[in-house]
């Protein structure tokens, strides 16, 4: 693929044209200079001297003077400056390539591509995963995981990625869309719907939608002011409808303005509204308009200025259109900076316009031009969340907005099935969401969804329930398929599964599976739904039990807490998935927590685990004896990435005075440990565990729960 860079206008084109022909005349100068002049002449010899016995010969004339040299040429044109290294995402929608999207750099060089299965609206989510938009059959929005590592030329995975489609869905023709990763949603404008259409961003299936919002002309795109909580939609009628306090007002019905771009006159000049963004640095919108789809000249972009006040017919503060500006059919538009990439579908190109908001309005030409055949839409791939998963503490004490804690009473009463917030102090209760499954454990990933287990002993069914933004919203709601899903059926190998963890950036959710006949470590994608099967199983030897596993994403190591009182630990987990494995069977290790070199008595029953990576320490939870509530007991090992065999703990806690019987999930903040003790219905706090004494030590704080079954800590840095 060739990229063109064009100059910026037809006139410094011309003056680029006089340079050149200024460089040639002094090329051309130069030339005859050398021919003519370049060195002087030789003199003429000397006369001879009269022949004598012995001649003496005539002394040579002196060199002539040298030419001058010629003048130098004119220095040539600048080049076009470089755009910032980045890459996006284009999706295709030719009668050869639909359904297949390409990862391109900031030049629009092809790096690979990846079949989706959809073809129209792309947008990436804050975990990186995209989501895309499809109408090529029936209407569908796509969530496709970690698409940045998955291998050139693969493509759509129901065990990897999920889709929301089908009846109940009501999606016709959905076009642009956009993420809001702030309140995990996800906006779609559906063309021949005649609306805007709202999903939760973890809702899959045929599901009906969270809301709908009927437009005052077929939407083409859609984009949304996250902290101000309005959204901005592009009819094809040439208008951009405003709806201020969408969200909060319940996705209110009726825009409260409308914007027509227009001329100095105060004349309508917009025709065909397609591609939208909003820049919240400079409050202003850009637009592209495709004019008539049959015309391949006719295209345009707008630069809105002011656009949270900005009403009726409004002044553009810049356009751009005509033939050189080489926009026909411009059907979507990305902003980087200043930067901003079109997709020009009927010319066949990836354009780039520098400095969009600044300049002269007119026939500009584009800075760079790219060929490729019939672009869809394009979007700036999304750097992952640079924080650690809630379990990995990489800070020594992670600031917390609170502490995240599930109920899992013996009996089903009011609380089971809800998950709590209480505040980090362990003083009240800050609002509670109700998973509606009996649950086991529940952790989050770094978007702050959460992710809870749950089995049915009458049923033997387990299972994994997947909900929207529950470390920051949904008080007082509930389960609902228009914004959560889950993982469960036979394929899924789910039947008892306890504690879990979730690698955000490799898209992997880890489950301990803890039934007596098939127990392991099921690893499943963050974005699969349904029946979905494991990517690939981790067996412990002799058919031991887990309960609770910690994996550790910068050593690709996954500690399993077992039943039998130790702990196994399998290594370079998802090098091998990369490699095709789908079964590891028997730990490379196993380590059993030890006491003067003698491993603990019985009955040891291992459950909480959490490694803490500064320090490489294990901290597990004991709970004894299930039908003991007194025996429970904290340890800590040291040198957990290289231990082995029996291992004395550096940290023994038990006893009366602890308040542990049964310490069934843990959590660590990179100072003080969390502990759900279900047997006594607390949830409480160690200080300083790490250099924690041993012995019969009272916990710092605690809090009264019922029947608490896992606990997990809420970073602040989840609700930025």
């Amino acid at each position: 693929m060739k990229t063109f860079k064009l100059g910026a206008t037809t006139q410094s084109i011309h003056a680029q044209s006089m340079a050149s022909k200024l460089c040639l005349s002094a090329l051309t100068l130069a030339i005859l200079f050398s021919l003519t002049g370049c060195d002087g002449d030789d003199g003429s010899d000397g006369a001879g001297g009269t022949q004598g016995a012995a001649g003496v010969a005539g002394t040579n004339g002196t060199n002539g003077t040298d030419g001058a040299n010629g003048s130098d040429g004119v220095d040539g044109a600048d080049g076009s400056a470089g755009f910032a290294a980045a890459t996006f995402i284009l999706a295709n929608n030719g009668a050869d390539n639909a359904g297949t999207i390409d990862l391109i750099d900031q030049n629009a060089a092809k790096l690979k591509t990846f079949n989706s299965g959809a073809n129209e609206g792309v947008a990436f989510d804050g975990l990186g995963n995209l989501v895309q938009a499809s109408d090529s059959g029936n209407g569908a929005l796509s969530t496709v995981c970690q698409v940045l590592s998955r291998a050139d030329g693969t493509m759509f995975d129901s065990n990897r990625d999920r889709t929301i489609t089908g009846s109940n869905t009501s999606l016709v023709n959905p076009k642009g869309i956009h993420v809001s990763t702030k309140r995990g949603l996800i906006f779609i404008a559906d063309f021949n719907a005649v609306q805007i259409t709202v999903f939760g961003a973890t809702a899959a299936g045929d599901t009906a939608p969270l809301a709908s919002t009927v437009t005052d002309a077929k939407p083409w795109d859609v984009t949304y002011d996250d902290s101000n909580d309005r959204l901005y939609v592009a009819l094809t009628n040439g208008d951009v409808t405003v709806y201020d306090n969408y969200v909060d007002g319940g996705f209110v019905a009726m825009p409260t303005r409308t914007i027509t771009p227009s001329n100095e006159a105060g004349e309508k000049i917009s025709v065909n509204l397609h591609g939208i963004v909003y820049d919240a640095n400079t409050n202003k919108l850009v637009l592209s308009d495709v004019g008539s789809a049959s015309d391949a000249t006719d295209g345009a972009l707008f630069v809105i200025d002011n656009a949270s006040l900005a009403d009726g017919n409004t002044v553009v503060a810049r356009s751009i259109a005509g033939p050189a500006s080489m926009l026909g059919n411009p059907v979507d538009i990305s902003l980087t900076g200043s930067d901003l990439r079109v997709a020009e579908k009927s010319n066949d190109a990836v354009l780039v316009f520098s400095n969009i908001f600044s300049g002269a309005s007119g026939d500009i030409s584009p800075d760079s031009v790219t060929p490729t055949i019939k672009p869809e839409s394009i979007t700036e791939t999304v750097m992952h969340n640079d924080m650690a998963d809630v379990s990995d503490s990489y800070l020594a004490n992670m600031p917390l907005m609170g502490i995240a804690v599930s109920s899992n009473p013996a009996a089903a009463g009011p609380t089971t099935g809800q998950i709590s917030r209480l505040n980090a102090p362990l003083t009240s209760e800050l609002g509670s969401y109700n998973a509606s499954q009996t649950i086991e454990s529940v952790t989050f990933d770094k978007a702050g969804n959460s992710y809870t287990t749950f089995d049915n002993s009458t049923t033997s069914v387990g299972g994994i329930v997947i909900s929207n933004k529950v470390a920051m919203h949904r008080d007082g709601e509930v389960f609902s398929l228009s914004q959560d899903s889950i993982i469960s059926g036979a394929n899924t190998g789910l039947i008892s599964p306890k504690g879990l963890d979730v690698a955000s950036d490799r898209g992997l959710i880890f489950v301990a599976e803890n039934n007596a006949t098939t127990p392991g470590i099921l690893v499943f994608s963050t974005c699969t739904t349904g029946d979905a099967s494991p990517l690939i199983t981790l067996t412990p030897s002799n058919s031991a039990r887990p309960w609770d596993v910690d994996y550790d994403v910068a050593t690709d190591r996954a500690f399993v807490a077992l039943t039998n009182g130790t702990i196994a630990v399998f290594d370079e987990v998802n090098s091998k998935l990369m490699a095709g494995m789908s079964t590891i069977t028997g730990e490379d290790r196993l380590i059993t927590p030890a006491t003067a070199g003698a491993a603990f008595p019985a009955p040891t029953n291992l459950h909480g685990i959490d490694y803490d990576p500064l320090s490489d320490s294990l901290i597990v939870s004991d709970v004894g004896s299930a039908a003991d509530a007194t025996d429970g007991k904290l340890f800590v090992l040291n040198n957990a990435g290289t231990s082995s065999g029996l291992s004395n703990v550096s940290v023994n806690i038990a006893g009366p005075a602890t308040m542990l019987g049964n310490p069934v999930d843990i959590m660590f903040t990179g100072n003080h440990l969390f502990v759900a003790e279900k047997s006594n219905g607390l949830v409480m706090r160690f200080d300083n565990i790490l250099n924690s004494p041993s012995g019969d030590i009272a916990a710092n704080l605690s809090y009264s729960f019922t029947a608490p079954e896992s606990v997990a800590i809420l970073p602040t840095w989840l609700n930025r």
